[in-house]
């Protein structure tokens, strides 16, 4: 097969006009440049988006998700039921505080947590634990201070490809064991769960804008919280541990330099005032591959779930019949010019993982299915009908002439 030669799609691509580039340059001719008025008004955006009485923006979604792990006091030797389909800032961020990871498996049909086997973790939590590295020299089953080490502090959903996890029930069994939420919304920004906003729906929210993100600051991120002493001990964090009422080089915590710019500030608080325009592009474009793809054998697309009263297109994944050579298809279309890429690896497997925990091929069978036959295609709001038909040919012909 030999595509019509046209310009090469990307992969993603970030949706910027002259609003933007504008409200760049004019931060670049003022002296302020850090913790300026443009932090903010971005800041409170994202209170009028939400609702949420404090919002704190950070310089990705890997320090917000940090600085919340920190604020709910999750630190060494605790347990933090999560999920191994994601992106791997999701379990770093606990091993950054010696944090364990306790991992369930996901939905099939969302590749979200799921919410029963959560349920199941907190209340049999022996036989989620990992095999190893709960202490340097004790296995799983034998590890000391039991009552303290066996009880899990926090639950960590990710609202994956930008469709929330089903919350009510993490929610209902966090409330009931006295557990903290932190919801990662990284790739959700904009959606809805029952009509409430994501980010929105555990003690924290965090939101990322990297350029491939639903808006971007070029790099950065924000937590949604209500939570007053949280948020003013975030505040410091991100700062380097300055709290109110400190002096300059005077620092009451161990923090961080977790600062957003002024710049990506102003970027993104333009970006927030399109953002409904934003989304509603993304969504063109999901309903154009919808309708192709879902007309070709082997193909599955994306299911959003009736809960999901507002989906937030981040990326555009879809799934191949196990009877497909998914890195074979990949090649196939990458030298035709067509970008994809393998969504997610699972995390359990990452070799620091394996190193670590001991997990193993097989611990997380949905997981590994999902990692297996999964394949992100060119996605942005951005994309031209031409491009998605070009993108769904090559599909369609690559998988009728392997």
């Amino acid at each position: 097969m030999t595509l019509p030669q046209q310009p090469p799609i990307p992969m993603s691509s970030p949706d910027l006009t002259e609003a933007e580039r504008q409200a760049v340059a004019e931060v670049l001719n003022t002296p302020i440049l850090s913790m300026g008025r443009h932090v903010r008004a971005f800041e409170q955006a994202f209170c009028d988006l939400t609702g949420a009485k404090h919002a704190i923006a950070v310089n990705s979604g890997t320090a917000g998700l940090h600085l919340c792990v920190r604020a709910a006091g999750i630190g060494a030797g605790d347990l933090v039921i999560t999920t191994p389909f994601s992106f791997v800032a999701s379990t770093n961020v606990l091993l950054f505080e010696n944090a364990i990871p306790v991992f369930v498996d996901v939905d099939p049909r969302t590749g979200n947590i799921d919410p029963e086997l959560v349920k199941d973790a907190v209340e049999n939590i022996e036989k989620y634990l990992p095999r190893r590295g709960m202490d340097s020299d004790v296995s799983r089953h034998r590890a000391p201070d039991v009552k303290r080490r066996r009880t899990p502090k926090a639950i960590l959903p990710v609202d994956v490809f930008g469709q929330p996890a089903d919350m009510d029930p993490i929610l209902a069994v966090a409330e009931e064991y006295g557990l903290t939420v932190i919801e990662d919304s990284c790739e959700a920004l904009g959606a809805a769960y029952k009509g409430r906003p994501a980010g929105r729906l555990g003690d924290f929210g965090i939101f990322a804008f990297y350029p491939n993100k639903q808006i971007t600051t070029g790099e950065g991120g924000l937590i949604v919280t209500d939570d007053d002493r949280a948020a003013d001990l975030m505040r410091a964090l991100r700062n380097q541990g300055r709290a109110p009422g400190d002096t300059w080089l005077q620092h009451t915590h161990l923090g961080y330099n977790y600062r957003l710019d002024e710049m990506s500030a102003a970027l993104g608080a333009v970006q927030m005032s399109r953002l409904g325009e934003l989304l509603a592009k993304r969504e063109q474009v999901a309903a154009w591959y919808e309708a192709r793809l879902s007309e070709i054998p082997g193909v599955e697309t994306p299911v959003v779930e009736p809960f999901t009263t507002r989906m937030s297109w981040f990326v555009y994944v879809v799934r191949f019949d196990p009877s497909i050579d998914r890195d074979d298809l990949a090649r196939r279309l990458t030298a035709l010019g067509i970008p994809v890429r393998p969504y997610f690896a699972p995390i359990h497997l990452q070799p620091y993982m394996v190193e670590r925990f001991g997990c193993q091929p097989g611990d997380f069978p949905v997981t590994e299915d999902l990692g297996r036959r999964g394949l992100a295609l060119p996605f942005s709001g951005v994309m031209h009908e031409e491009q998605v038909e070009t993108v769904c040919q090559a599909i369609r012909e690559s998988l009728q002439n392997a």
